[in-house]
């Protein structure tokens, strides 16, 4: 412990990694309890893995633009947003024009997009173009080359997440819970999914850099699923799934800064599956243990009044 709060306050390096991965960690938490509810966590896999097209992509045009190709955040995030977003578009428009169900519809664009990113990140590195070195990174994360200007841009983005999400929480929390309603009341569900689409995306796009393209959808569902487990109510439930985010993303930090060649992204997923796991099996009333005892105690209590009744 001593040591974690020696390299918190004295190394640069780690309280940049570790604040950014914790703020990652806690708006993934918070908009995957929205996608957790509304059955659509599957979603976040398809934005992250979508995103590499968008990755790949920018990296082209910036190389097409300056003659050496760019991996700086600035850049590759706002191709990495659009492709995320196109690629929902794209599921949401396959189920309007054809038969097919939501999820298949999602695992249809997620392959197409995912295969063209693998498509262009191949080009990348068999033409050997400048620049790309790191660029393989996004695939599981590569927090250790968080910046300061990273980080800026990081709490930035979180900020804005959660100012949008305070301030349309009441039509978040009935759009999520009872959509007929919603609407029969007066509130726009069509523009309240698309708030909602948009901050998914900023989510799993914002994690892409400590986490990766393969491992987003774990970090945006593995907190919501734990807090799912310890309460029924959407507040408390958000809040613990950011605290359980925020503990999973420093956890991977001071993992990776104690053990060398640890990488951080992995480490980050596993702290959350753990999580996960305790809460599954530990959990007041939805746990597994809770449940065991329960229908123990009913047995027993059950198998008590048959007896007083055989008795009689």
């Amino acid at each position: 412990m001593t040591e974690i709060v020696l390299m918190l306050f004295g190394s640069h390096t780690f309280r940049t990694v570790s604040l950014g991965a914790a703020t990652i960690g806690a708006v993934a938490g918070v908009l995957g309890c929205f996608a957790y509810l509304q059955h659509q966590t599957l979603a976040g896999g398809v934005v992250a893995h979508s995103s590499l097209s968008g990755i790949t992509f920018a990296f082209l045009v910036s190389f097409w633009w300056t003659g050496v190709g760019s991996i700086s955040t600035a850049v590759l995030l706002p191709g990495a947003f659009f492709a995320g977003l196109l690629s929902m578009l794209l599921a949401r428009s396959i189920v309007r024009l054809t038969p097919l169900r939501i999820d298949t519809a999602m695992a249809v664009s997620m392959s197409l997009f995912f295969g063209g990113g693998f498509f262009l990140l191949r080009i990348i590195n068999v033409r050997s173009i400048p620049g790309r070195i790191g660029l393989d990174g996004f695939l599981f994360g590569q927090a250790a080359l968080m910046t300061r200007s990273d980080l800026r841009f990081i709490l930035a983005i979180a900020a804005l997440v959660a100012f949008v999400t305070v301030l349309f929480w009441k039509e978040y929390k009935i759009s999520v819970f009872d959509p007929g309603f919603a609407a029969g009341v007066g509130f726009r569900v069509t523009l309240i999914d698309s708030l909602l689409l948009l901050s998914t995306v900023t989510a799993v796009v914002l994690g892409l850099r400590s986490v990766g393209v393969v491992l987003m959808v774990a970090l945006l569902a593995a907190p919501a699923g734990a807090a799912r487990q310890w309460t029924k109510r959407l507040s408390s439930m958000v809040l613990l799934a950011t605290l359980f985010g925020a503990v999973s993303g420093f956890g991977g930090a001071v993992v990776s800064a104690l053990y060398t060649r640890v990488p951080t992204g992995p480490v980050i997923v596993i702290i959350a599956s753990a999580i996960t796991v305790f809460s599954v099996l530990s959990g007041p009333r939805r746990g597994v243990v809770a449940l065991l005892v329960r229908n123990a105690m009913n047995r027993r209590r059950f198998t008590g009044k048959l007896y007083a009744e055989i008795g009689r």
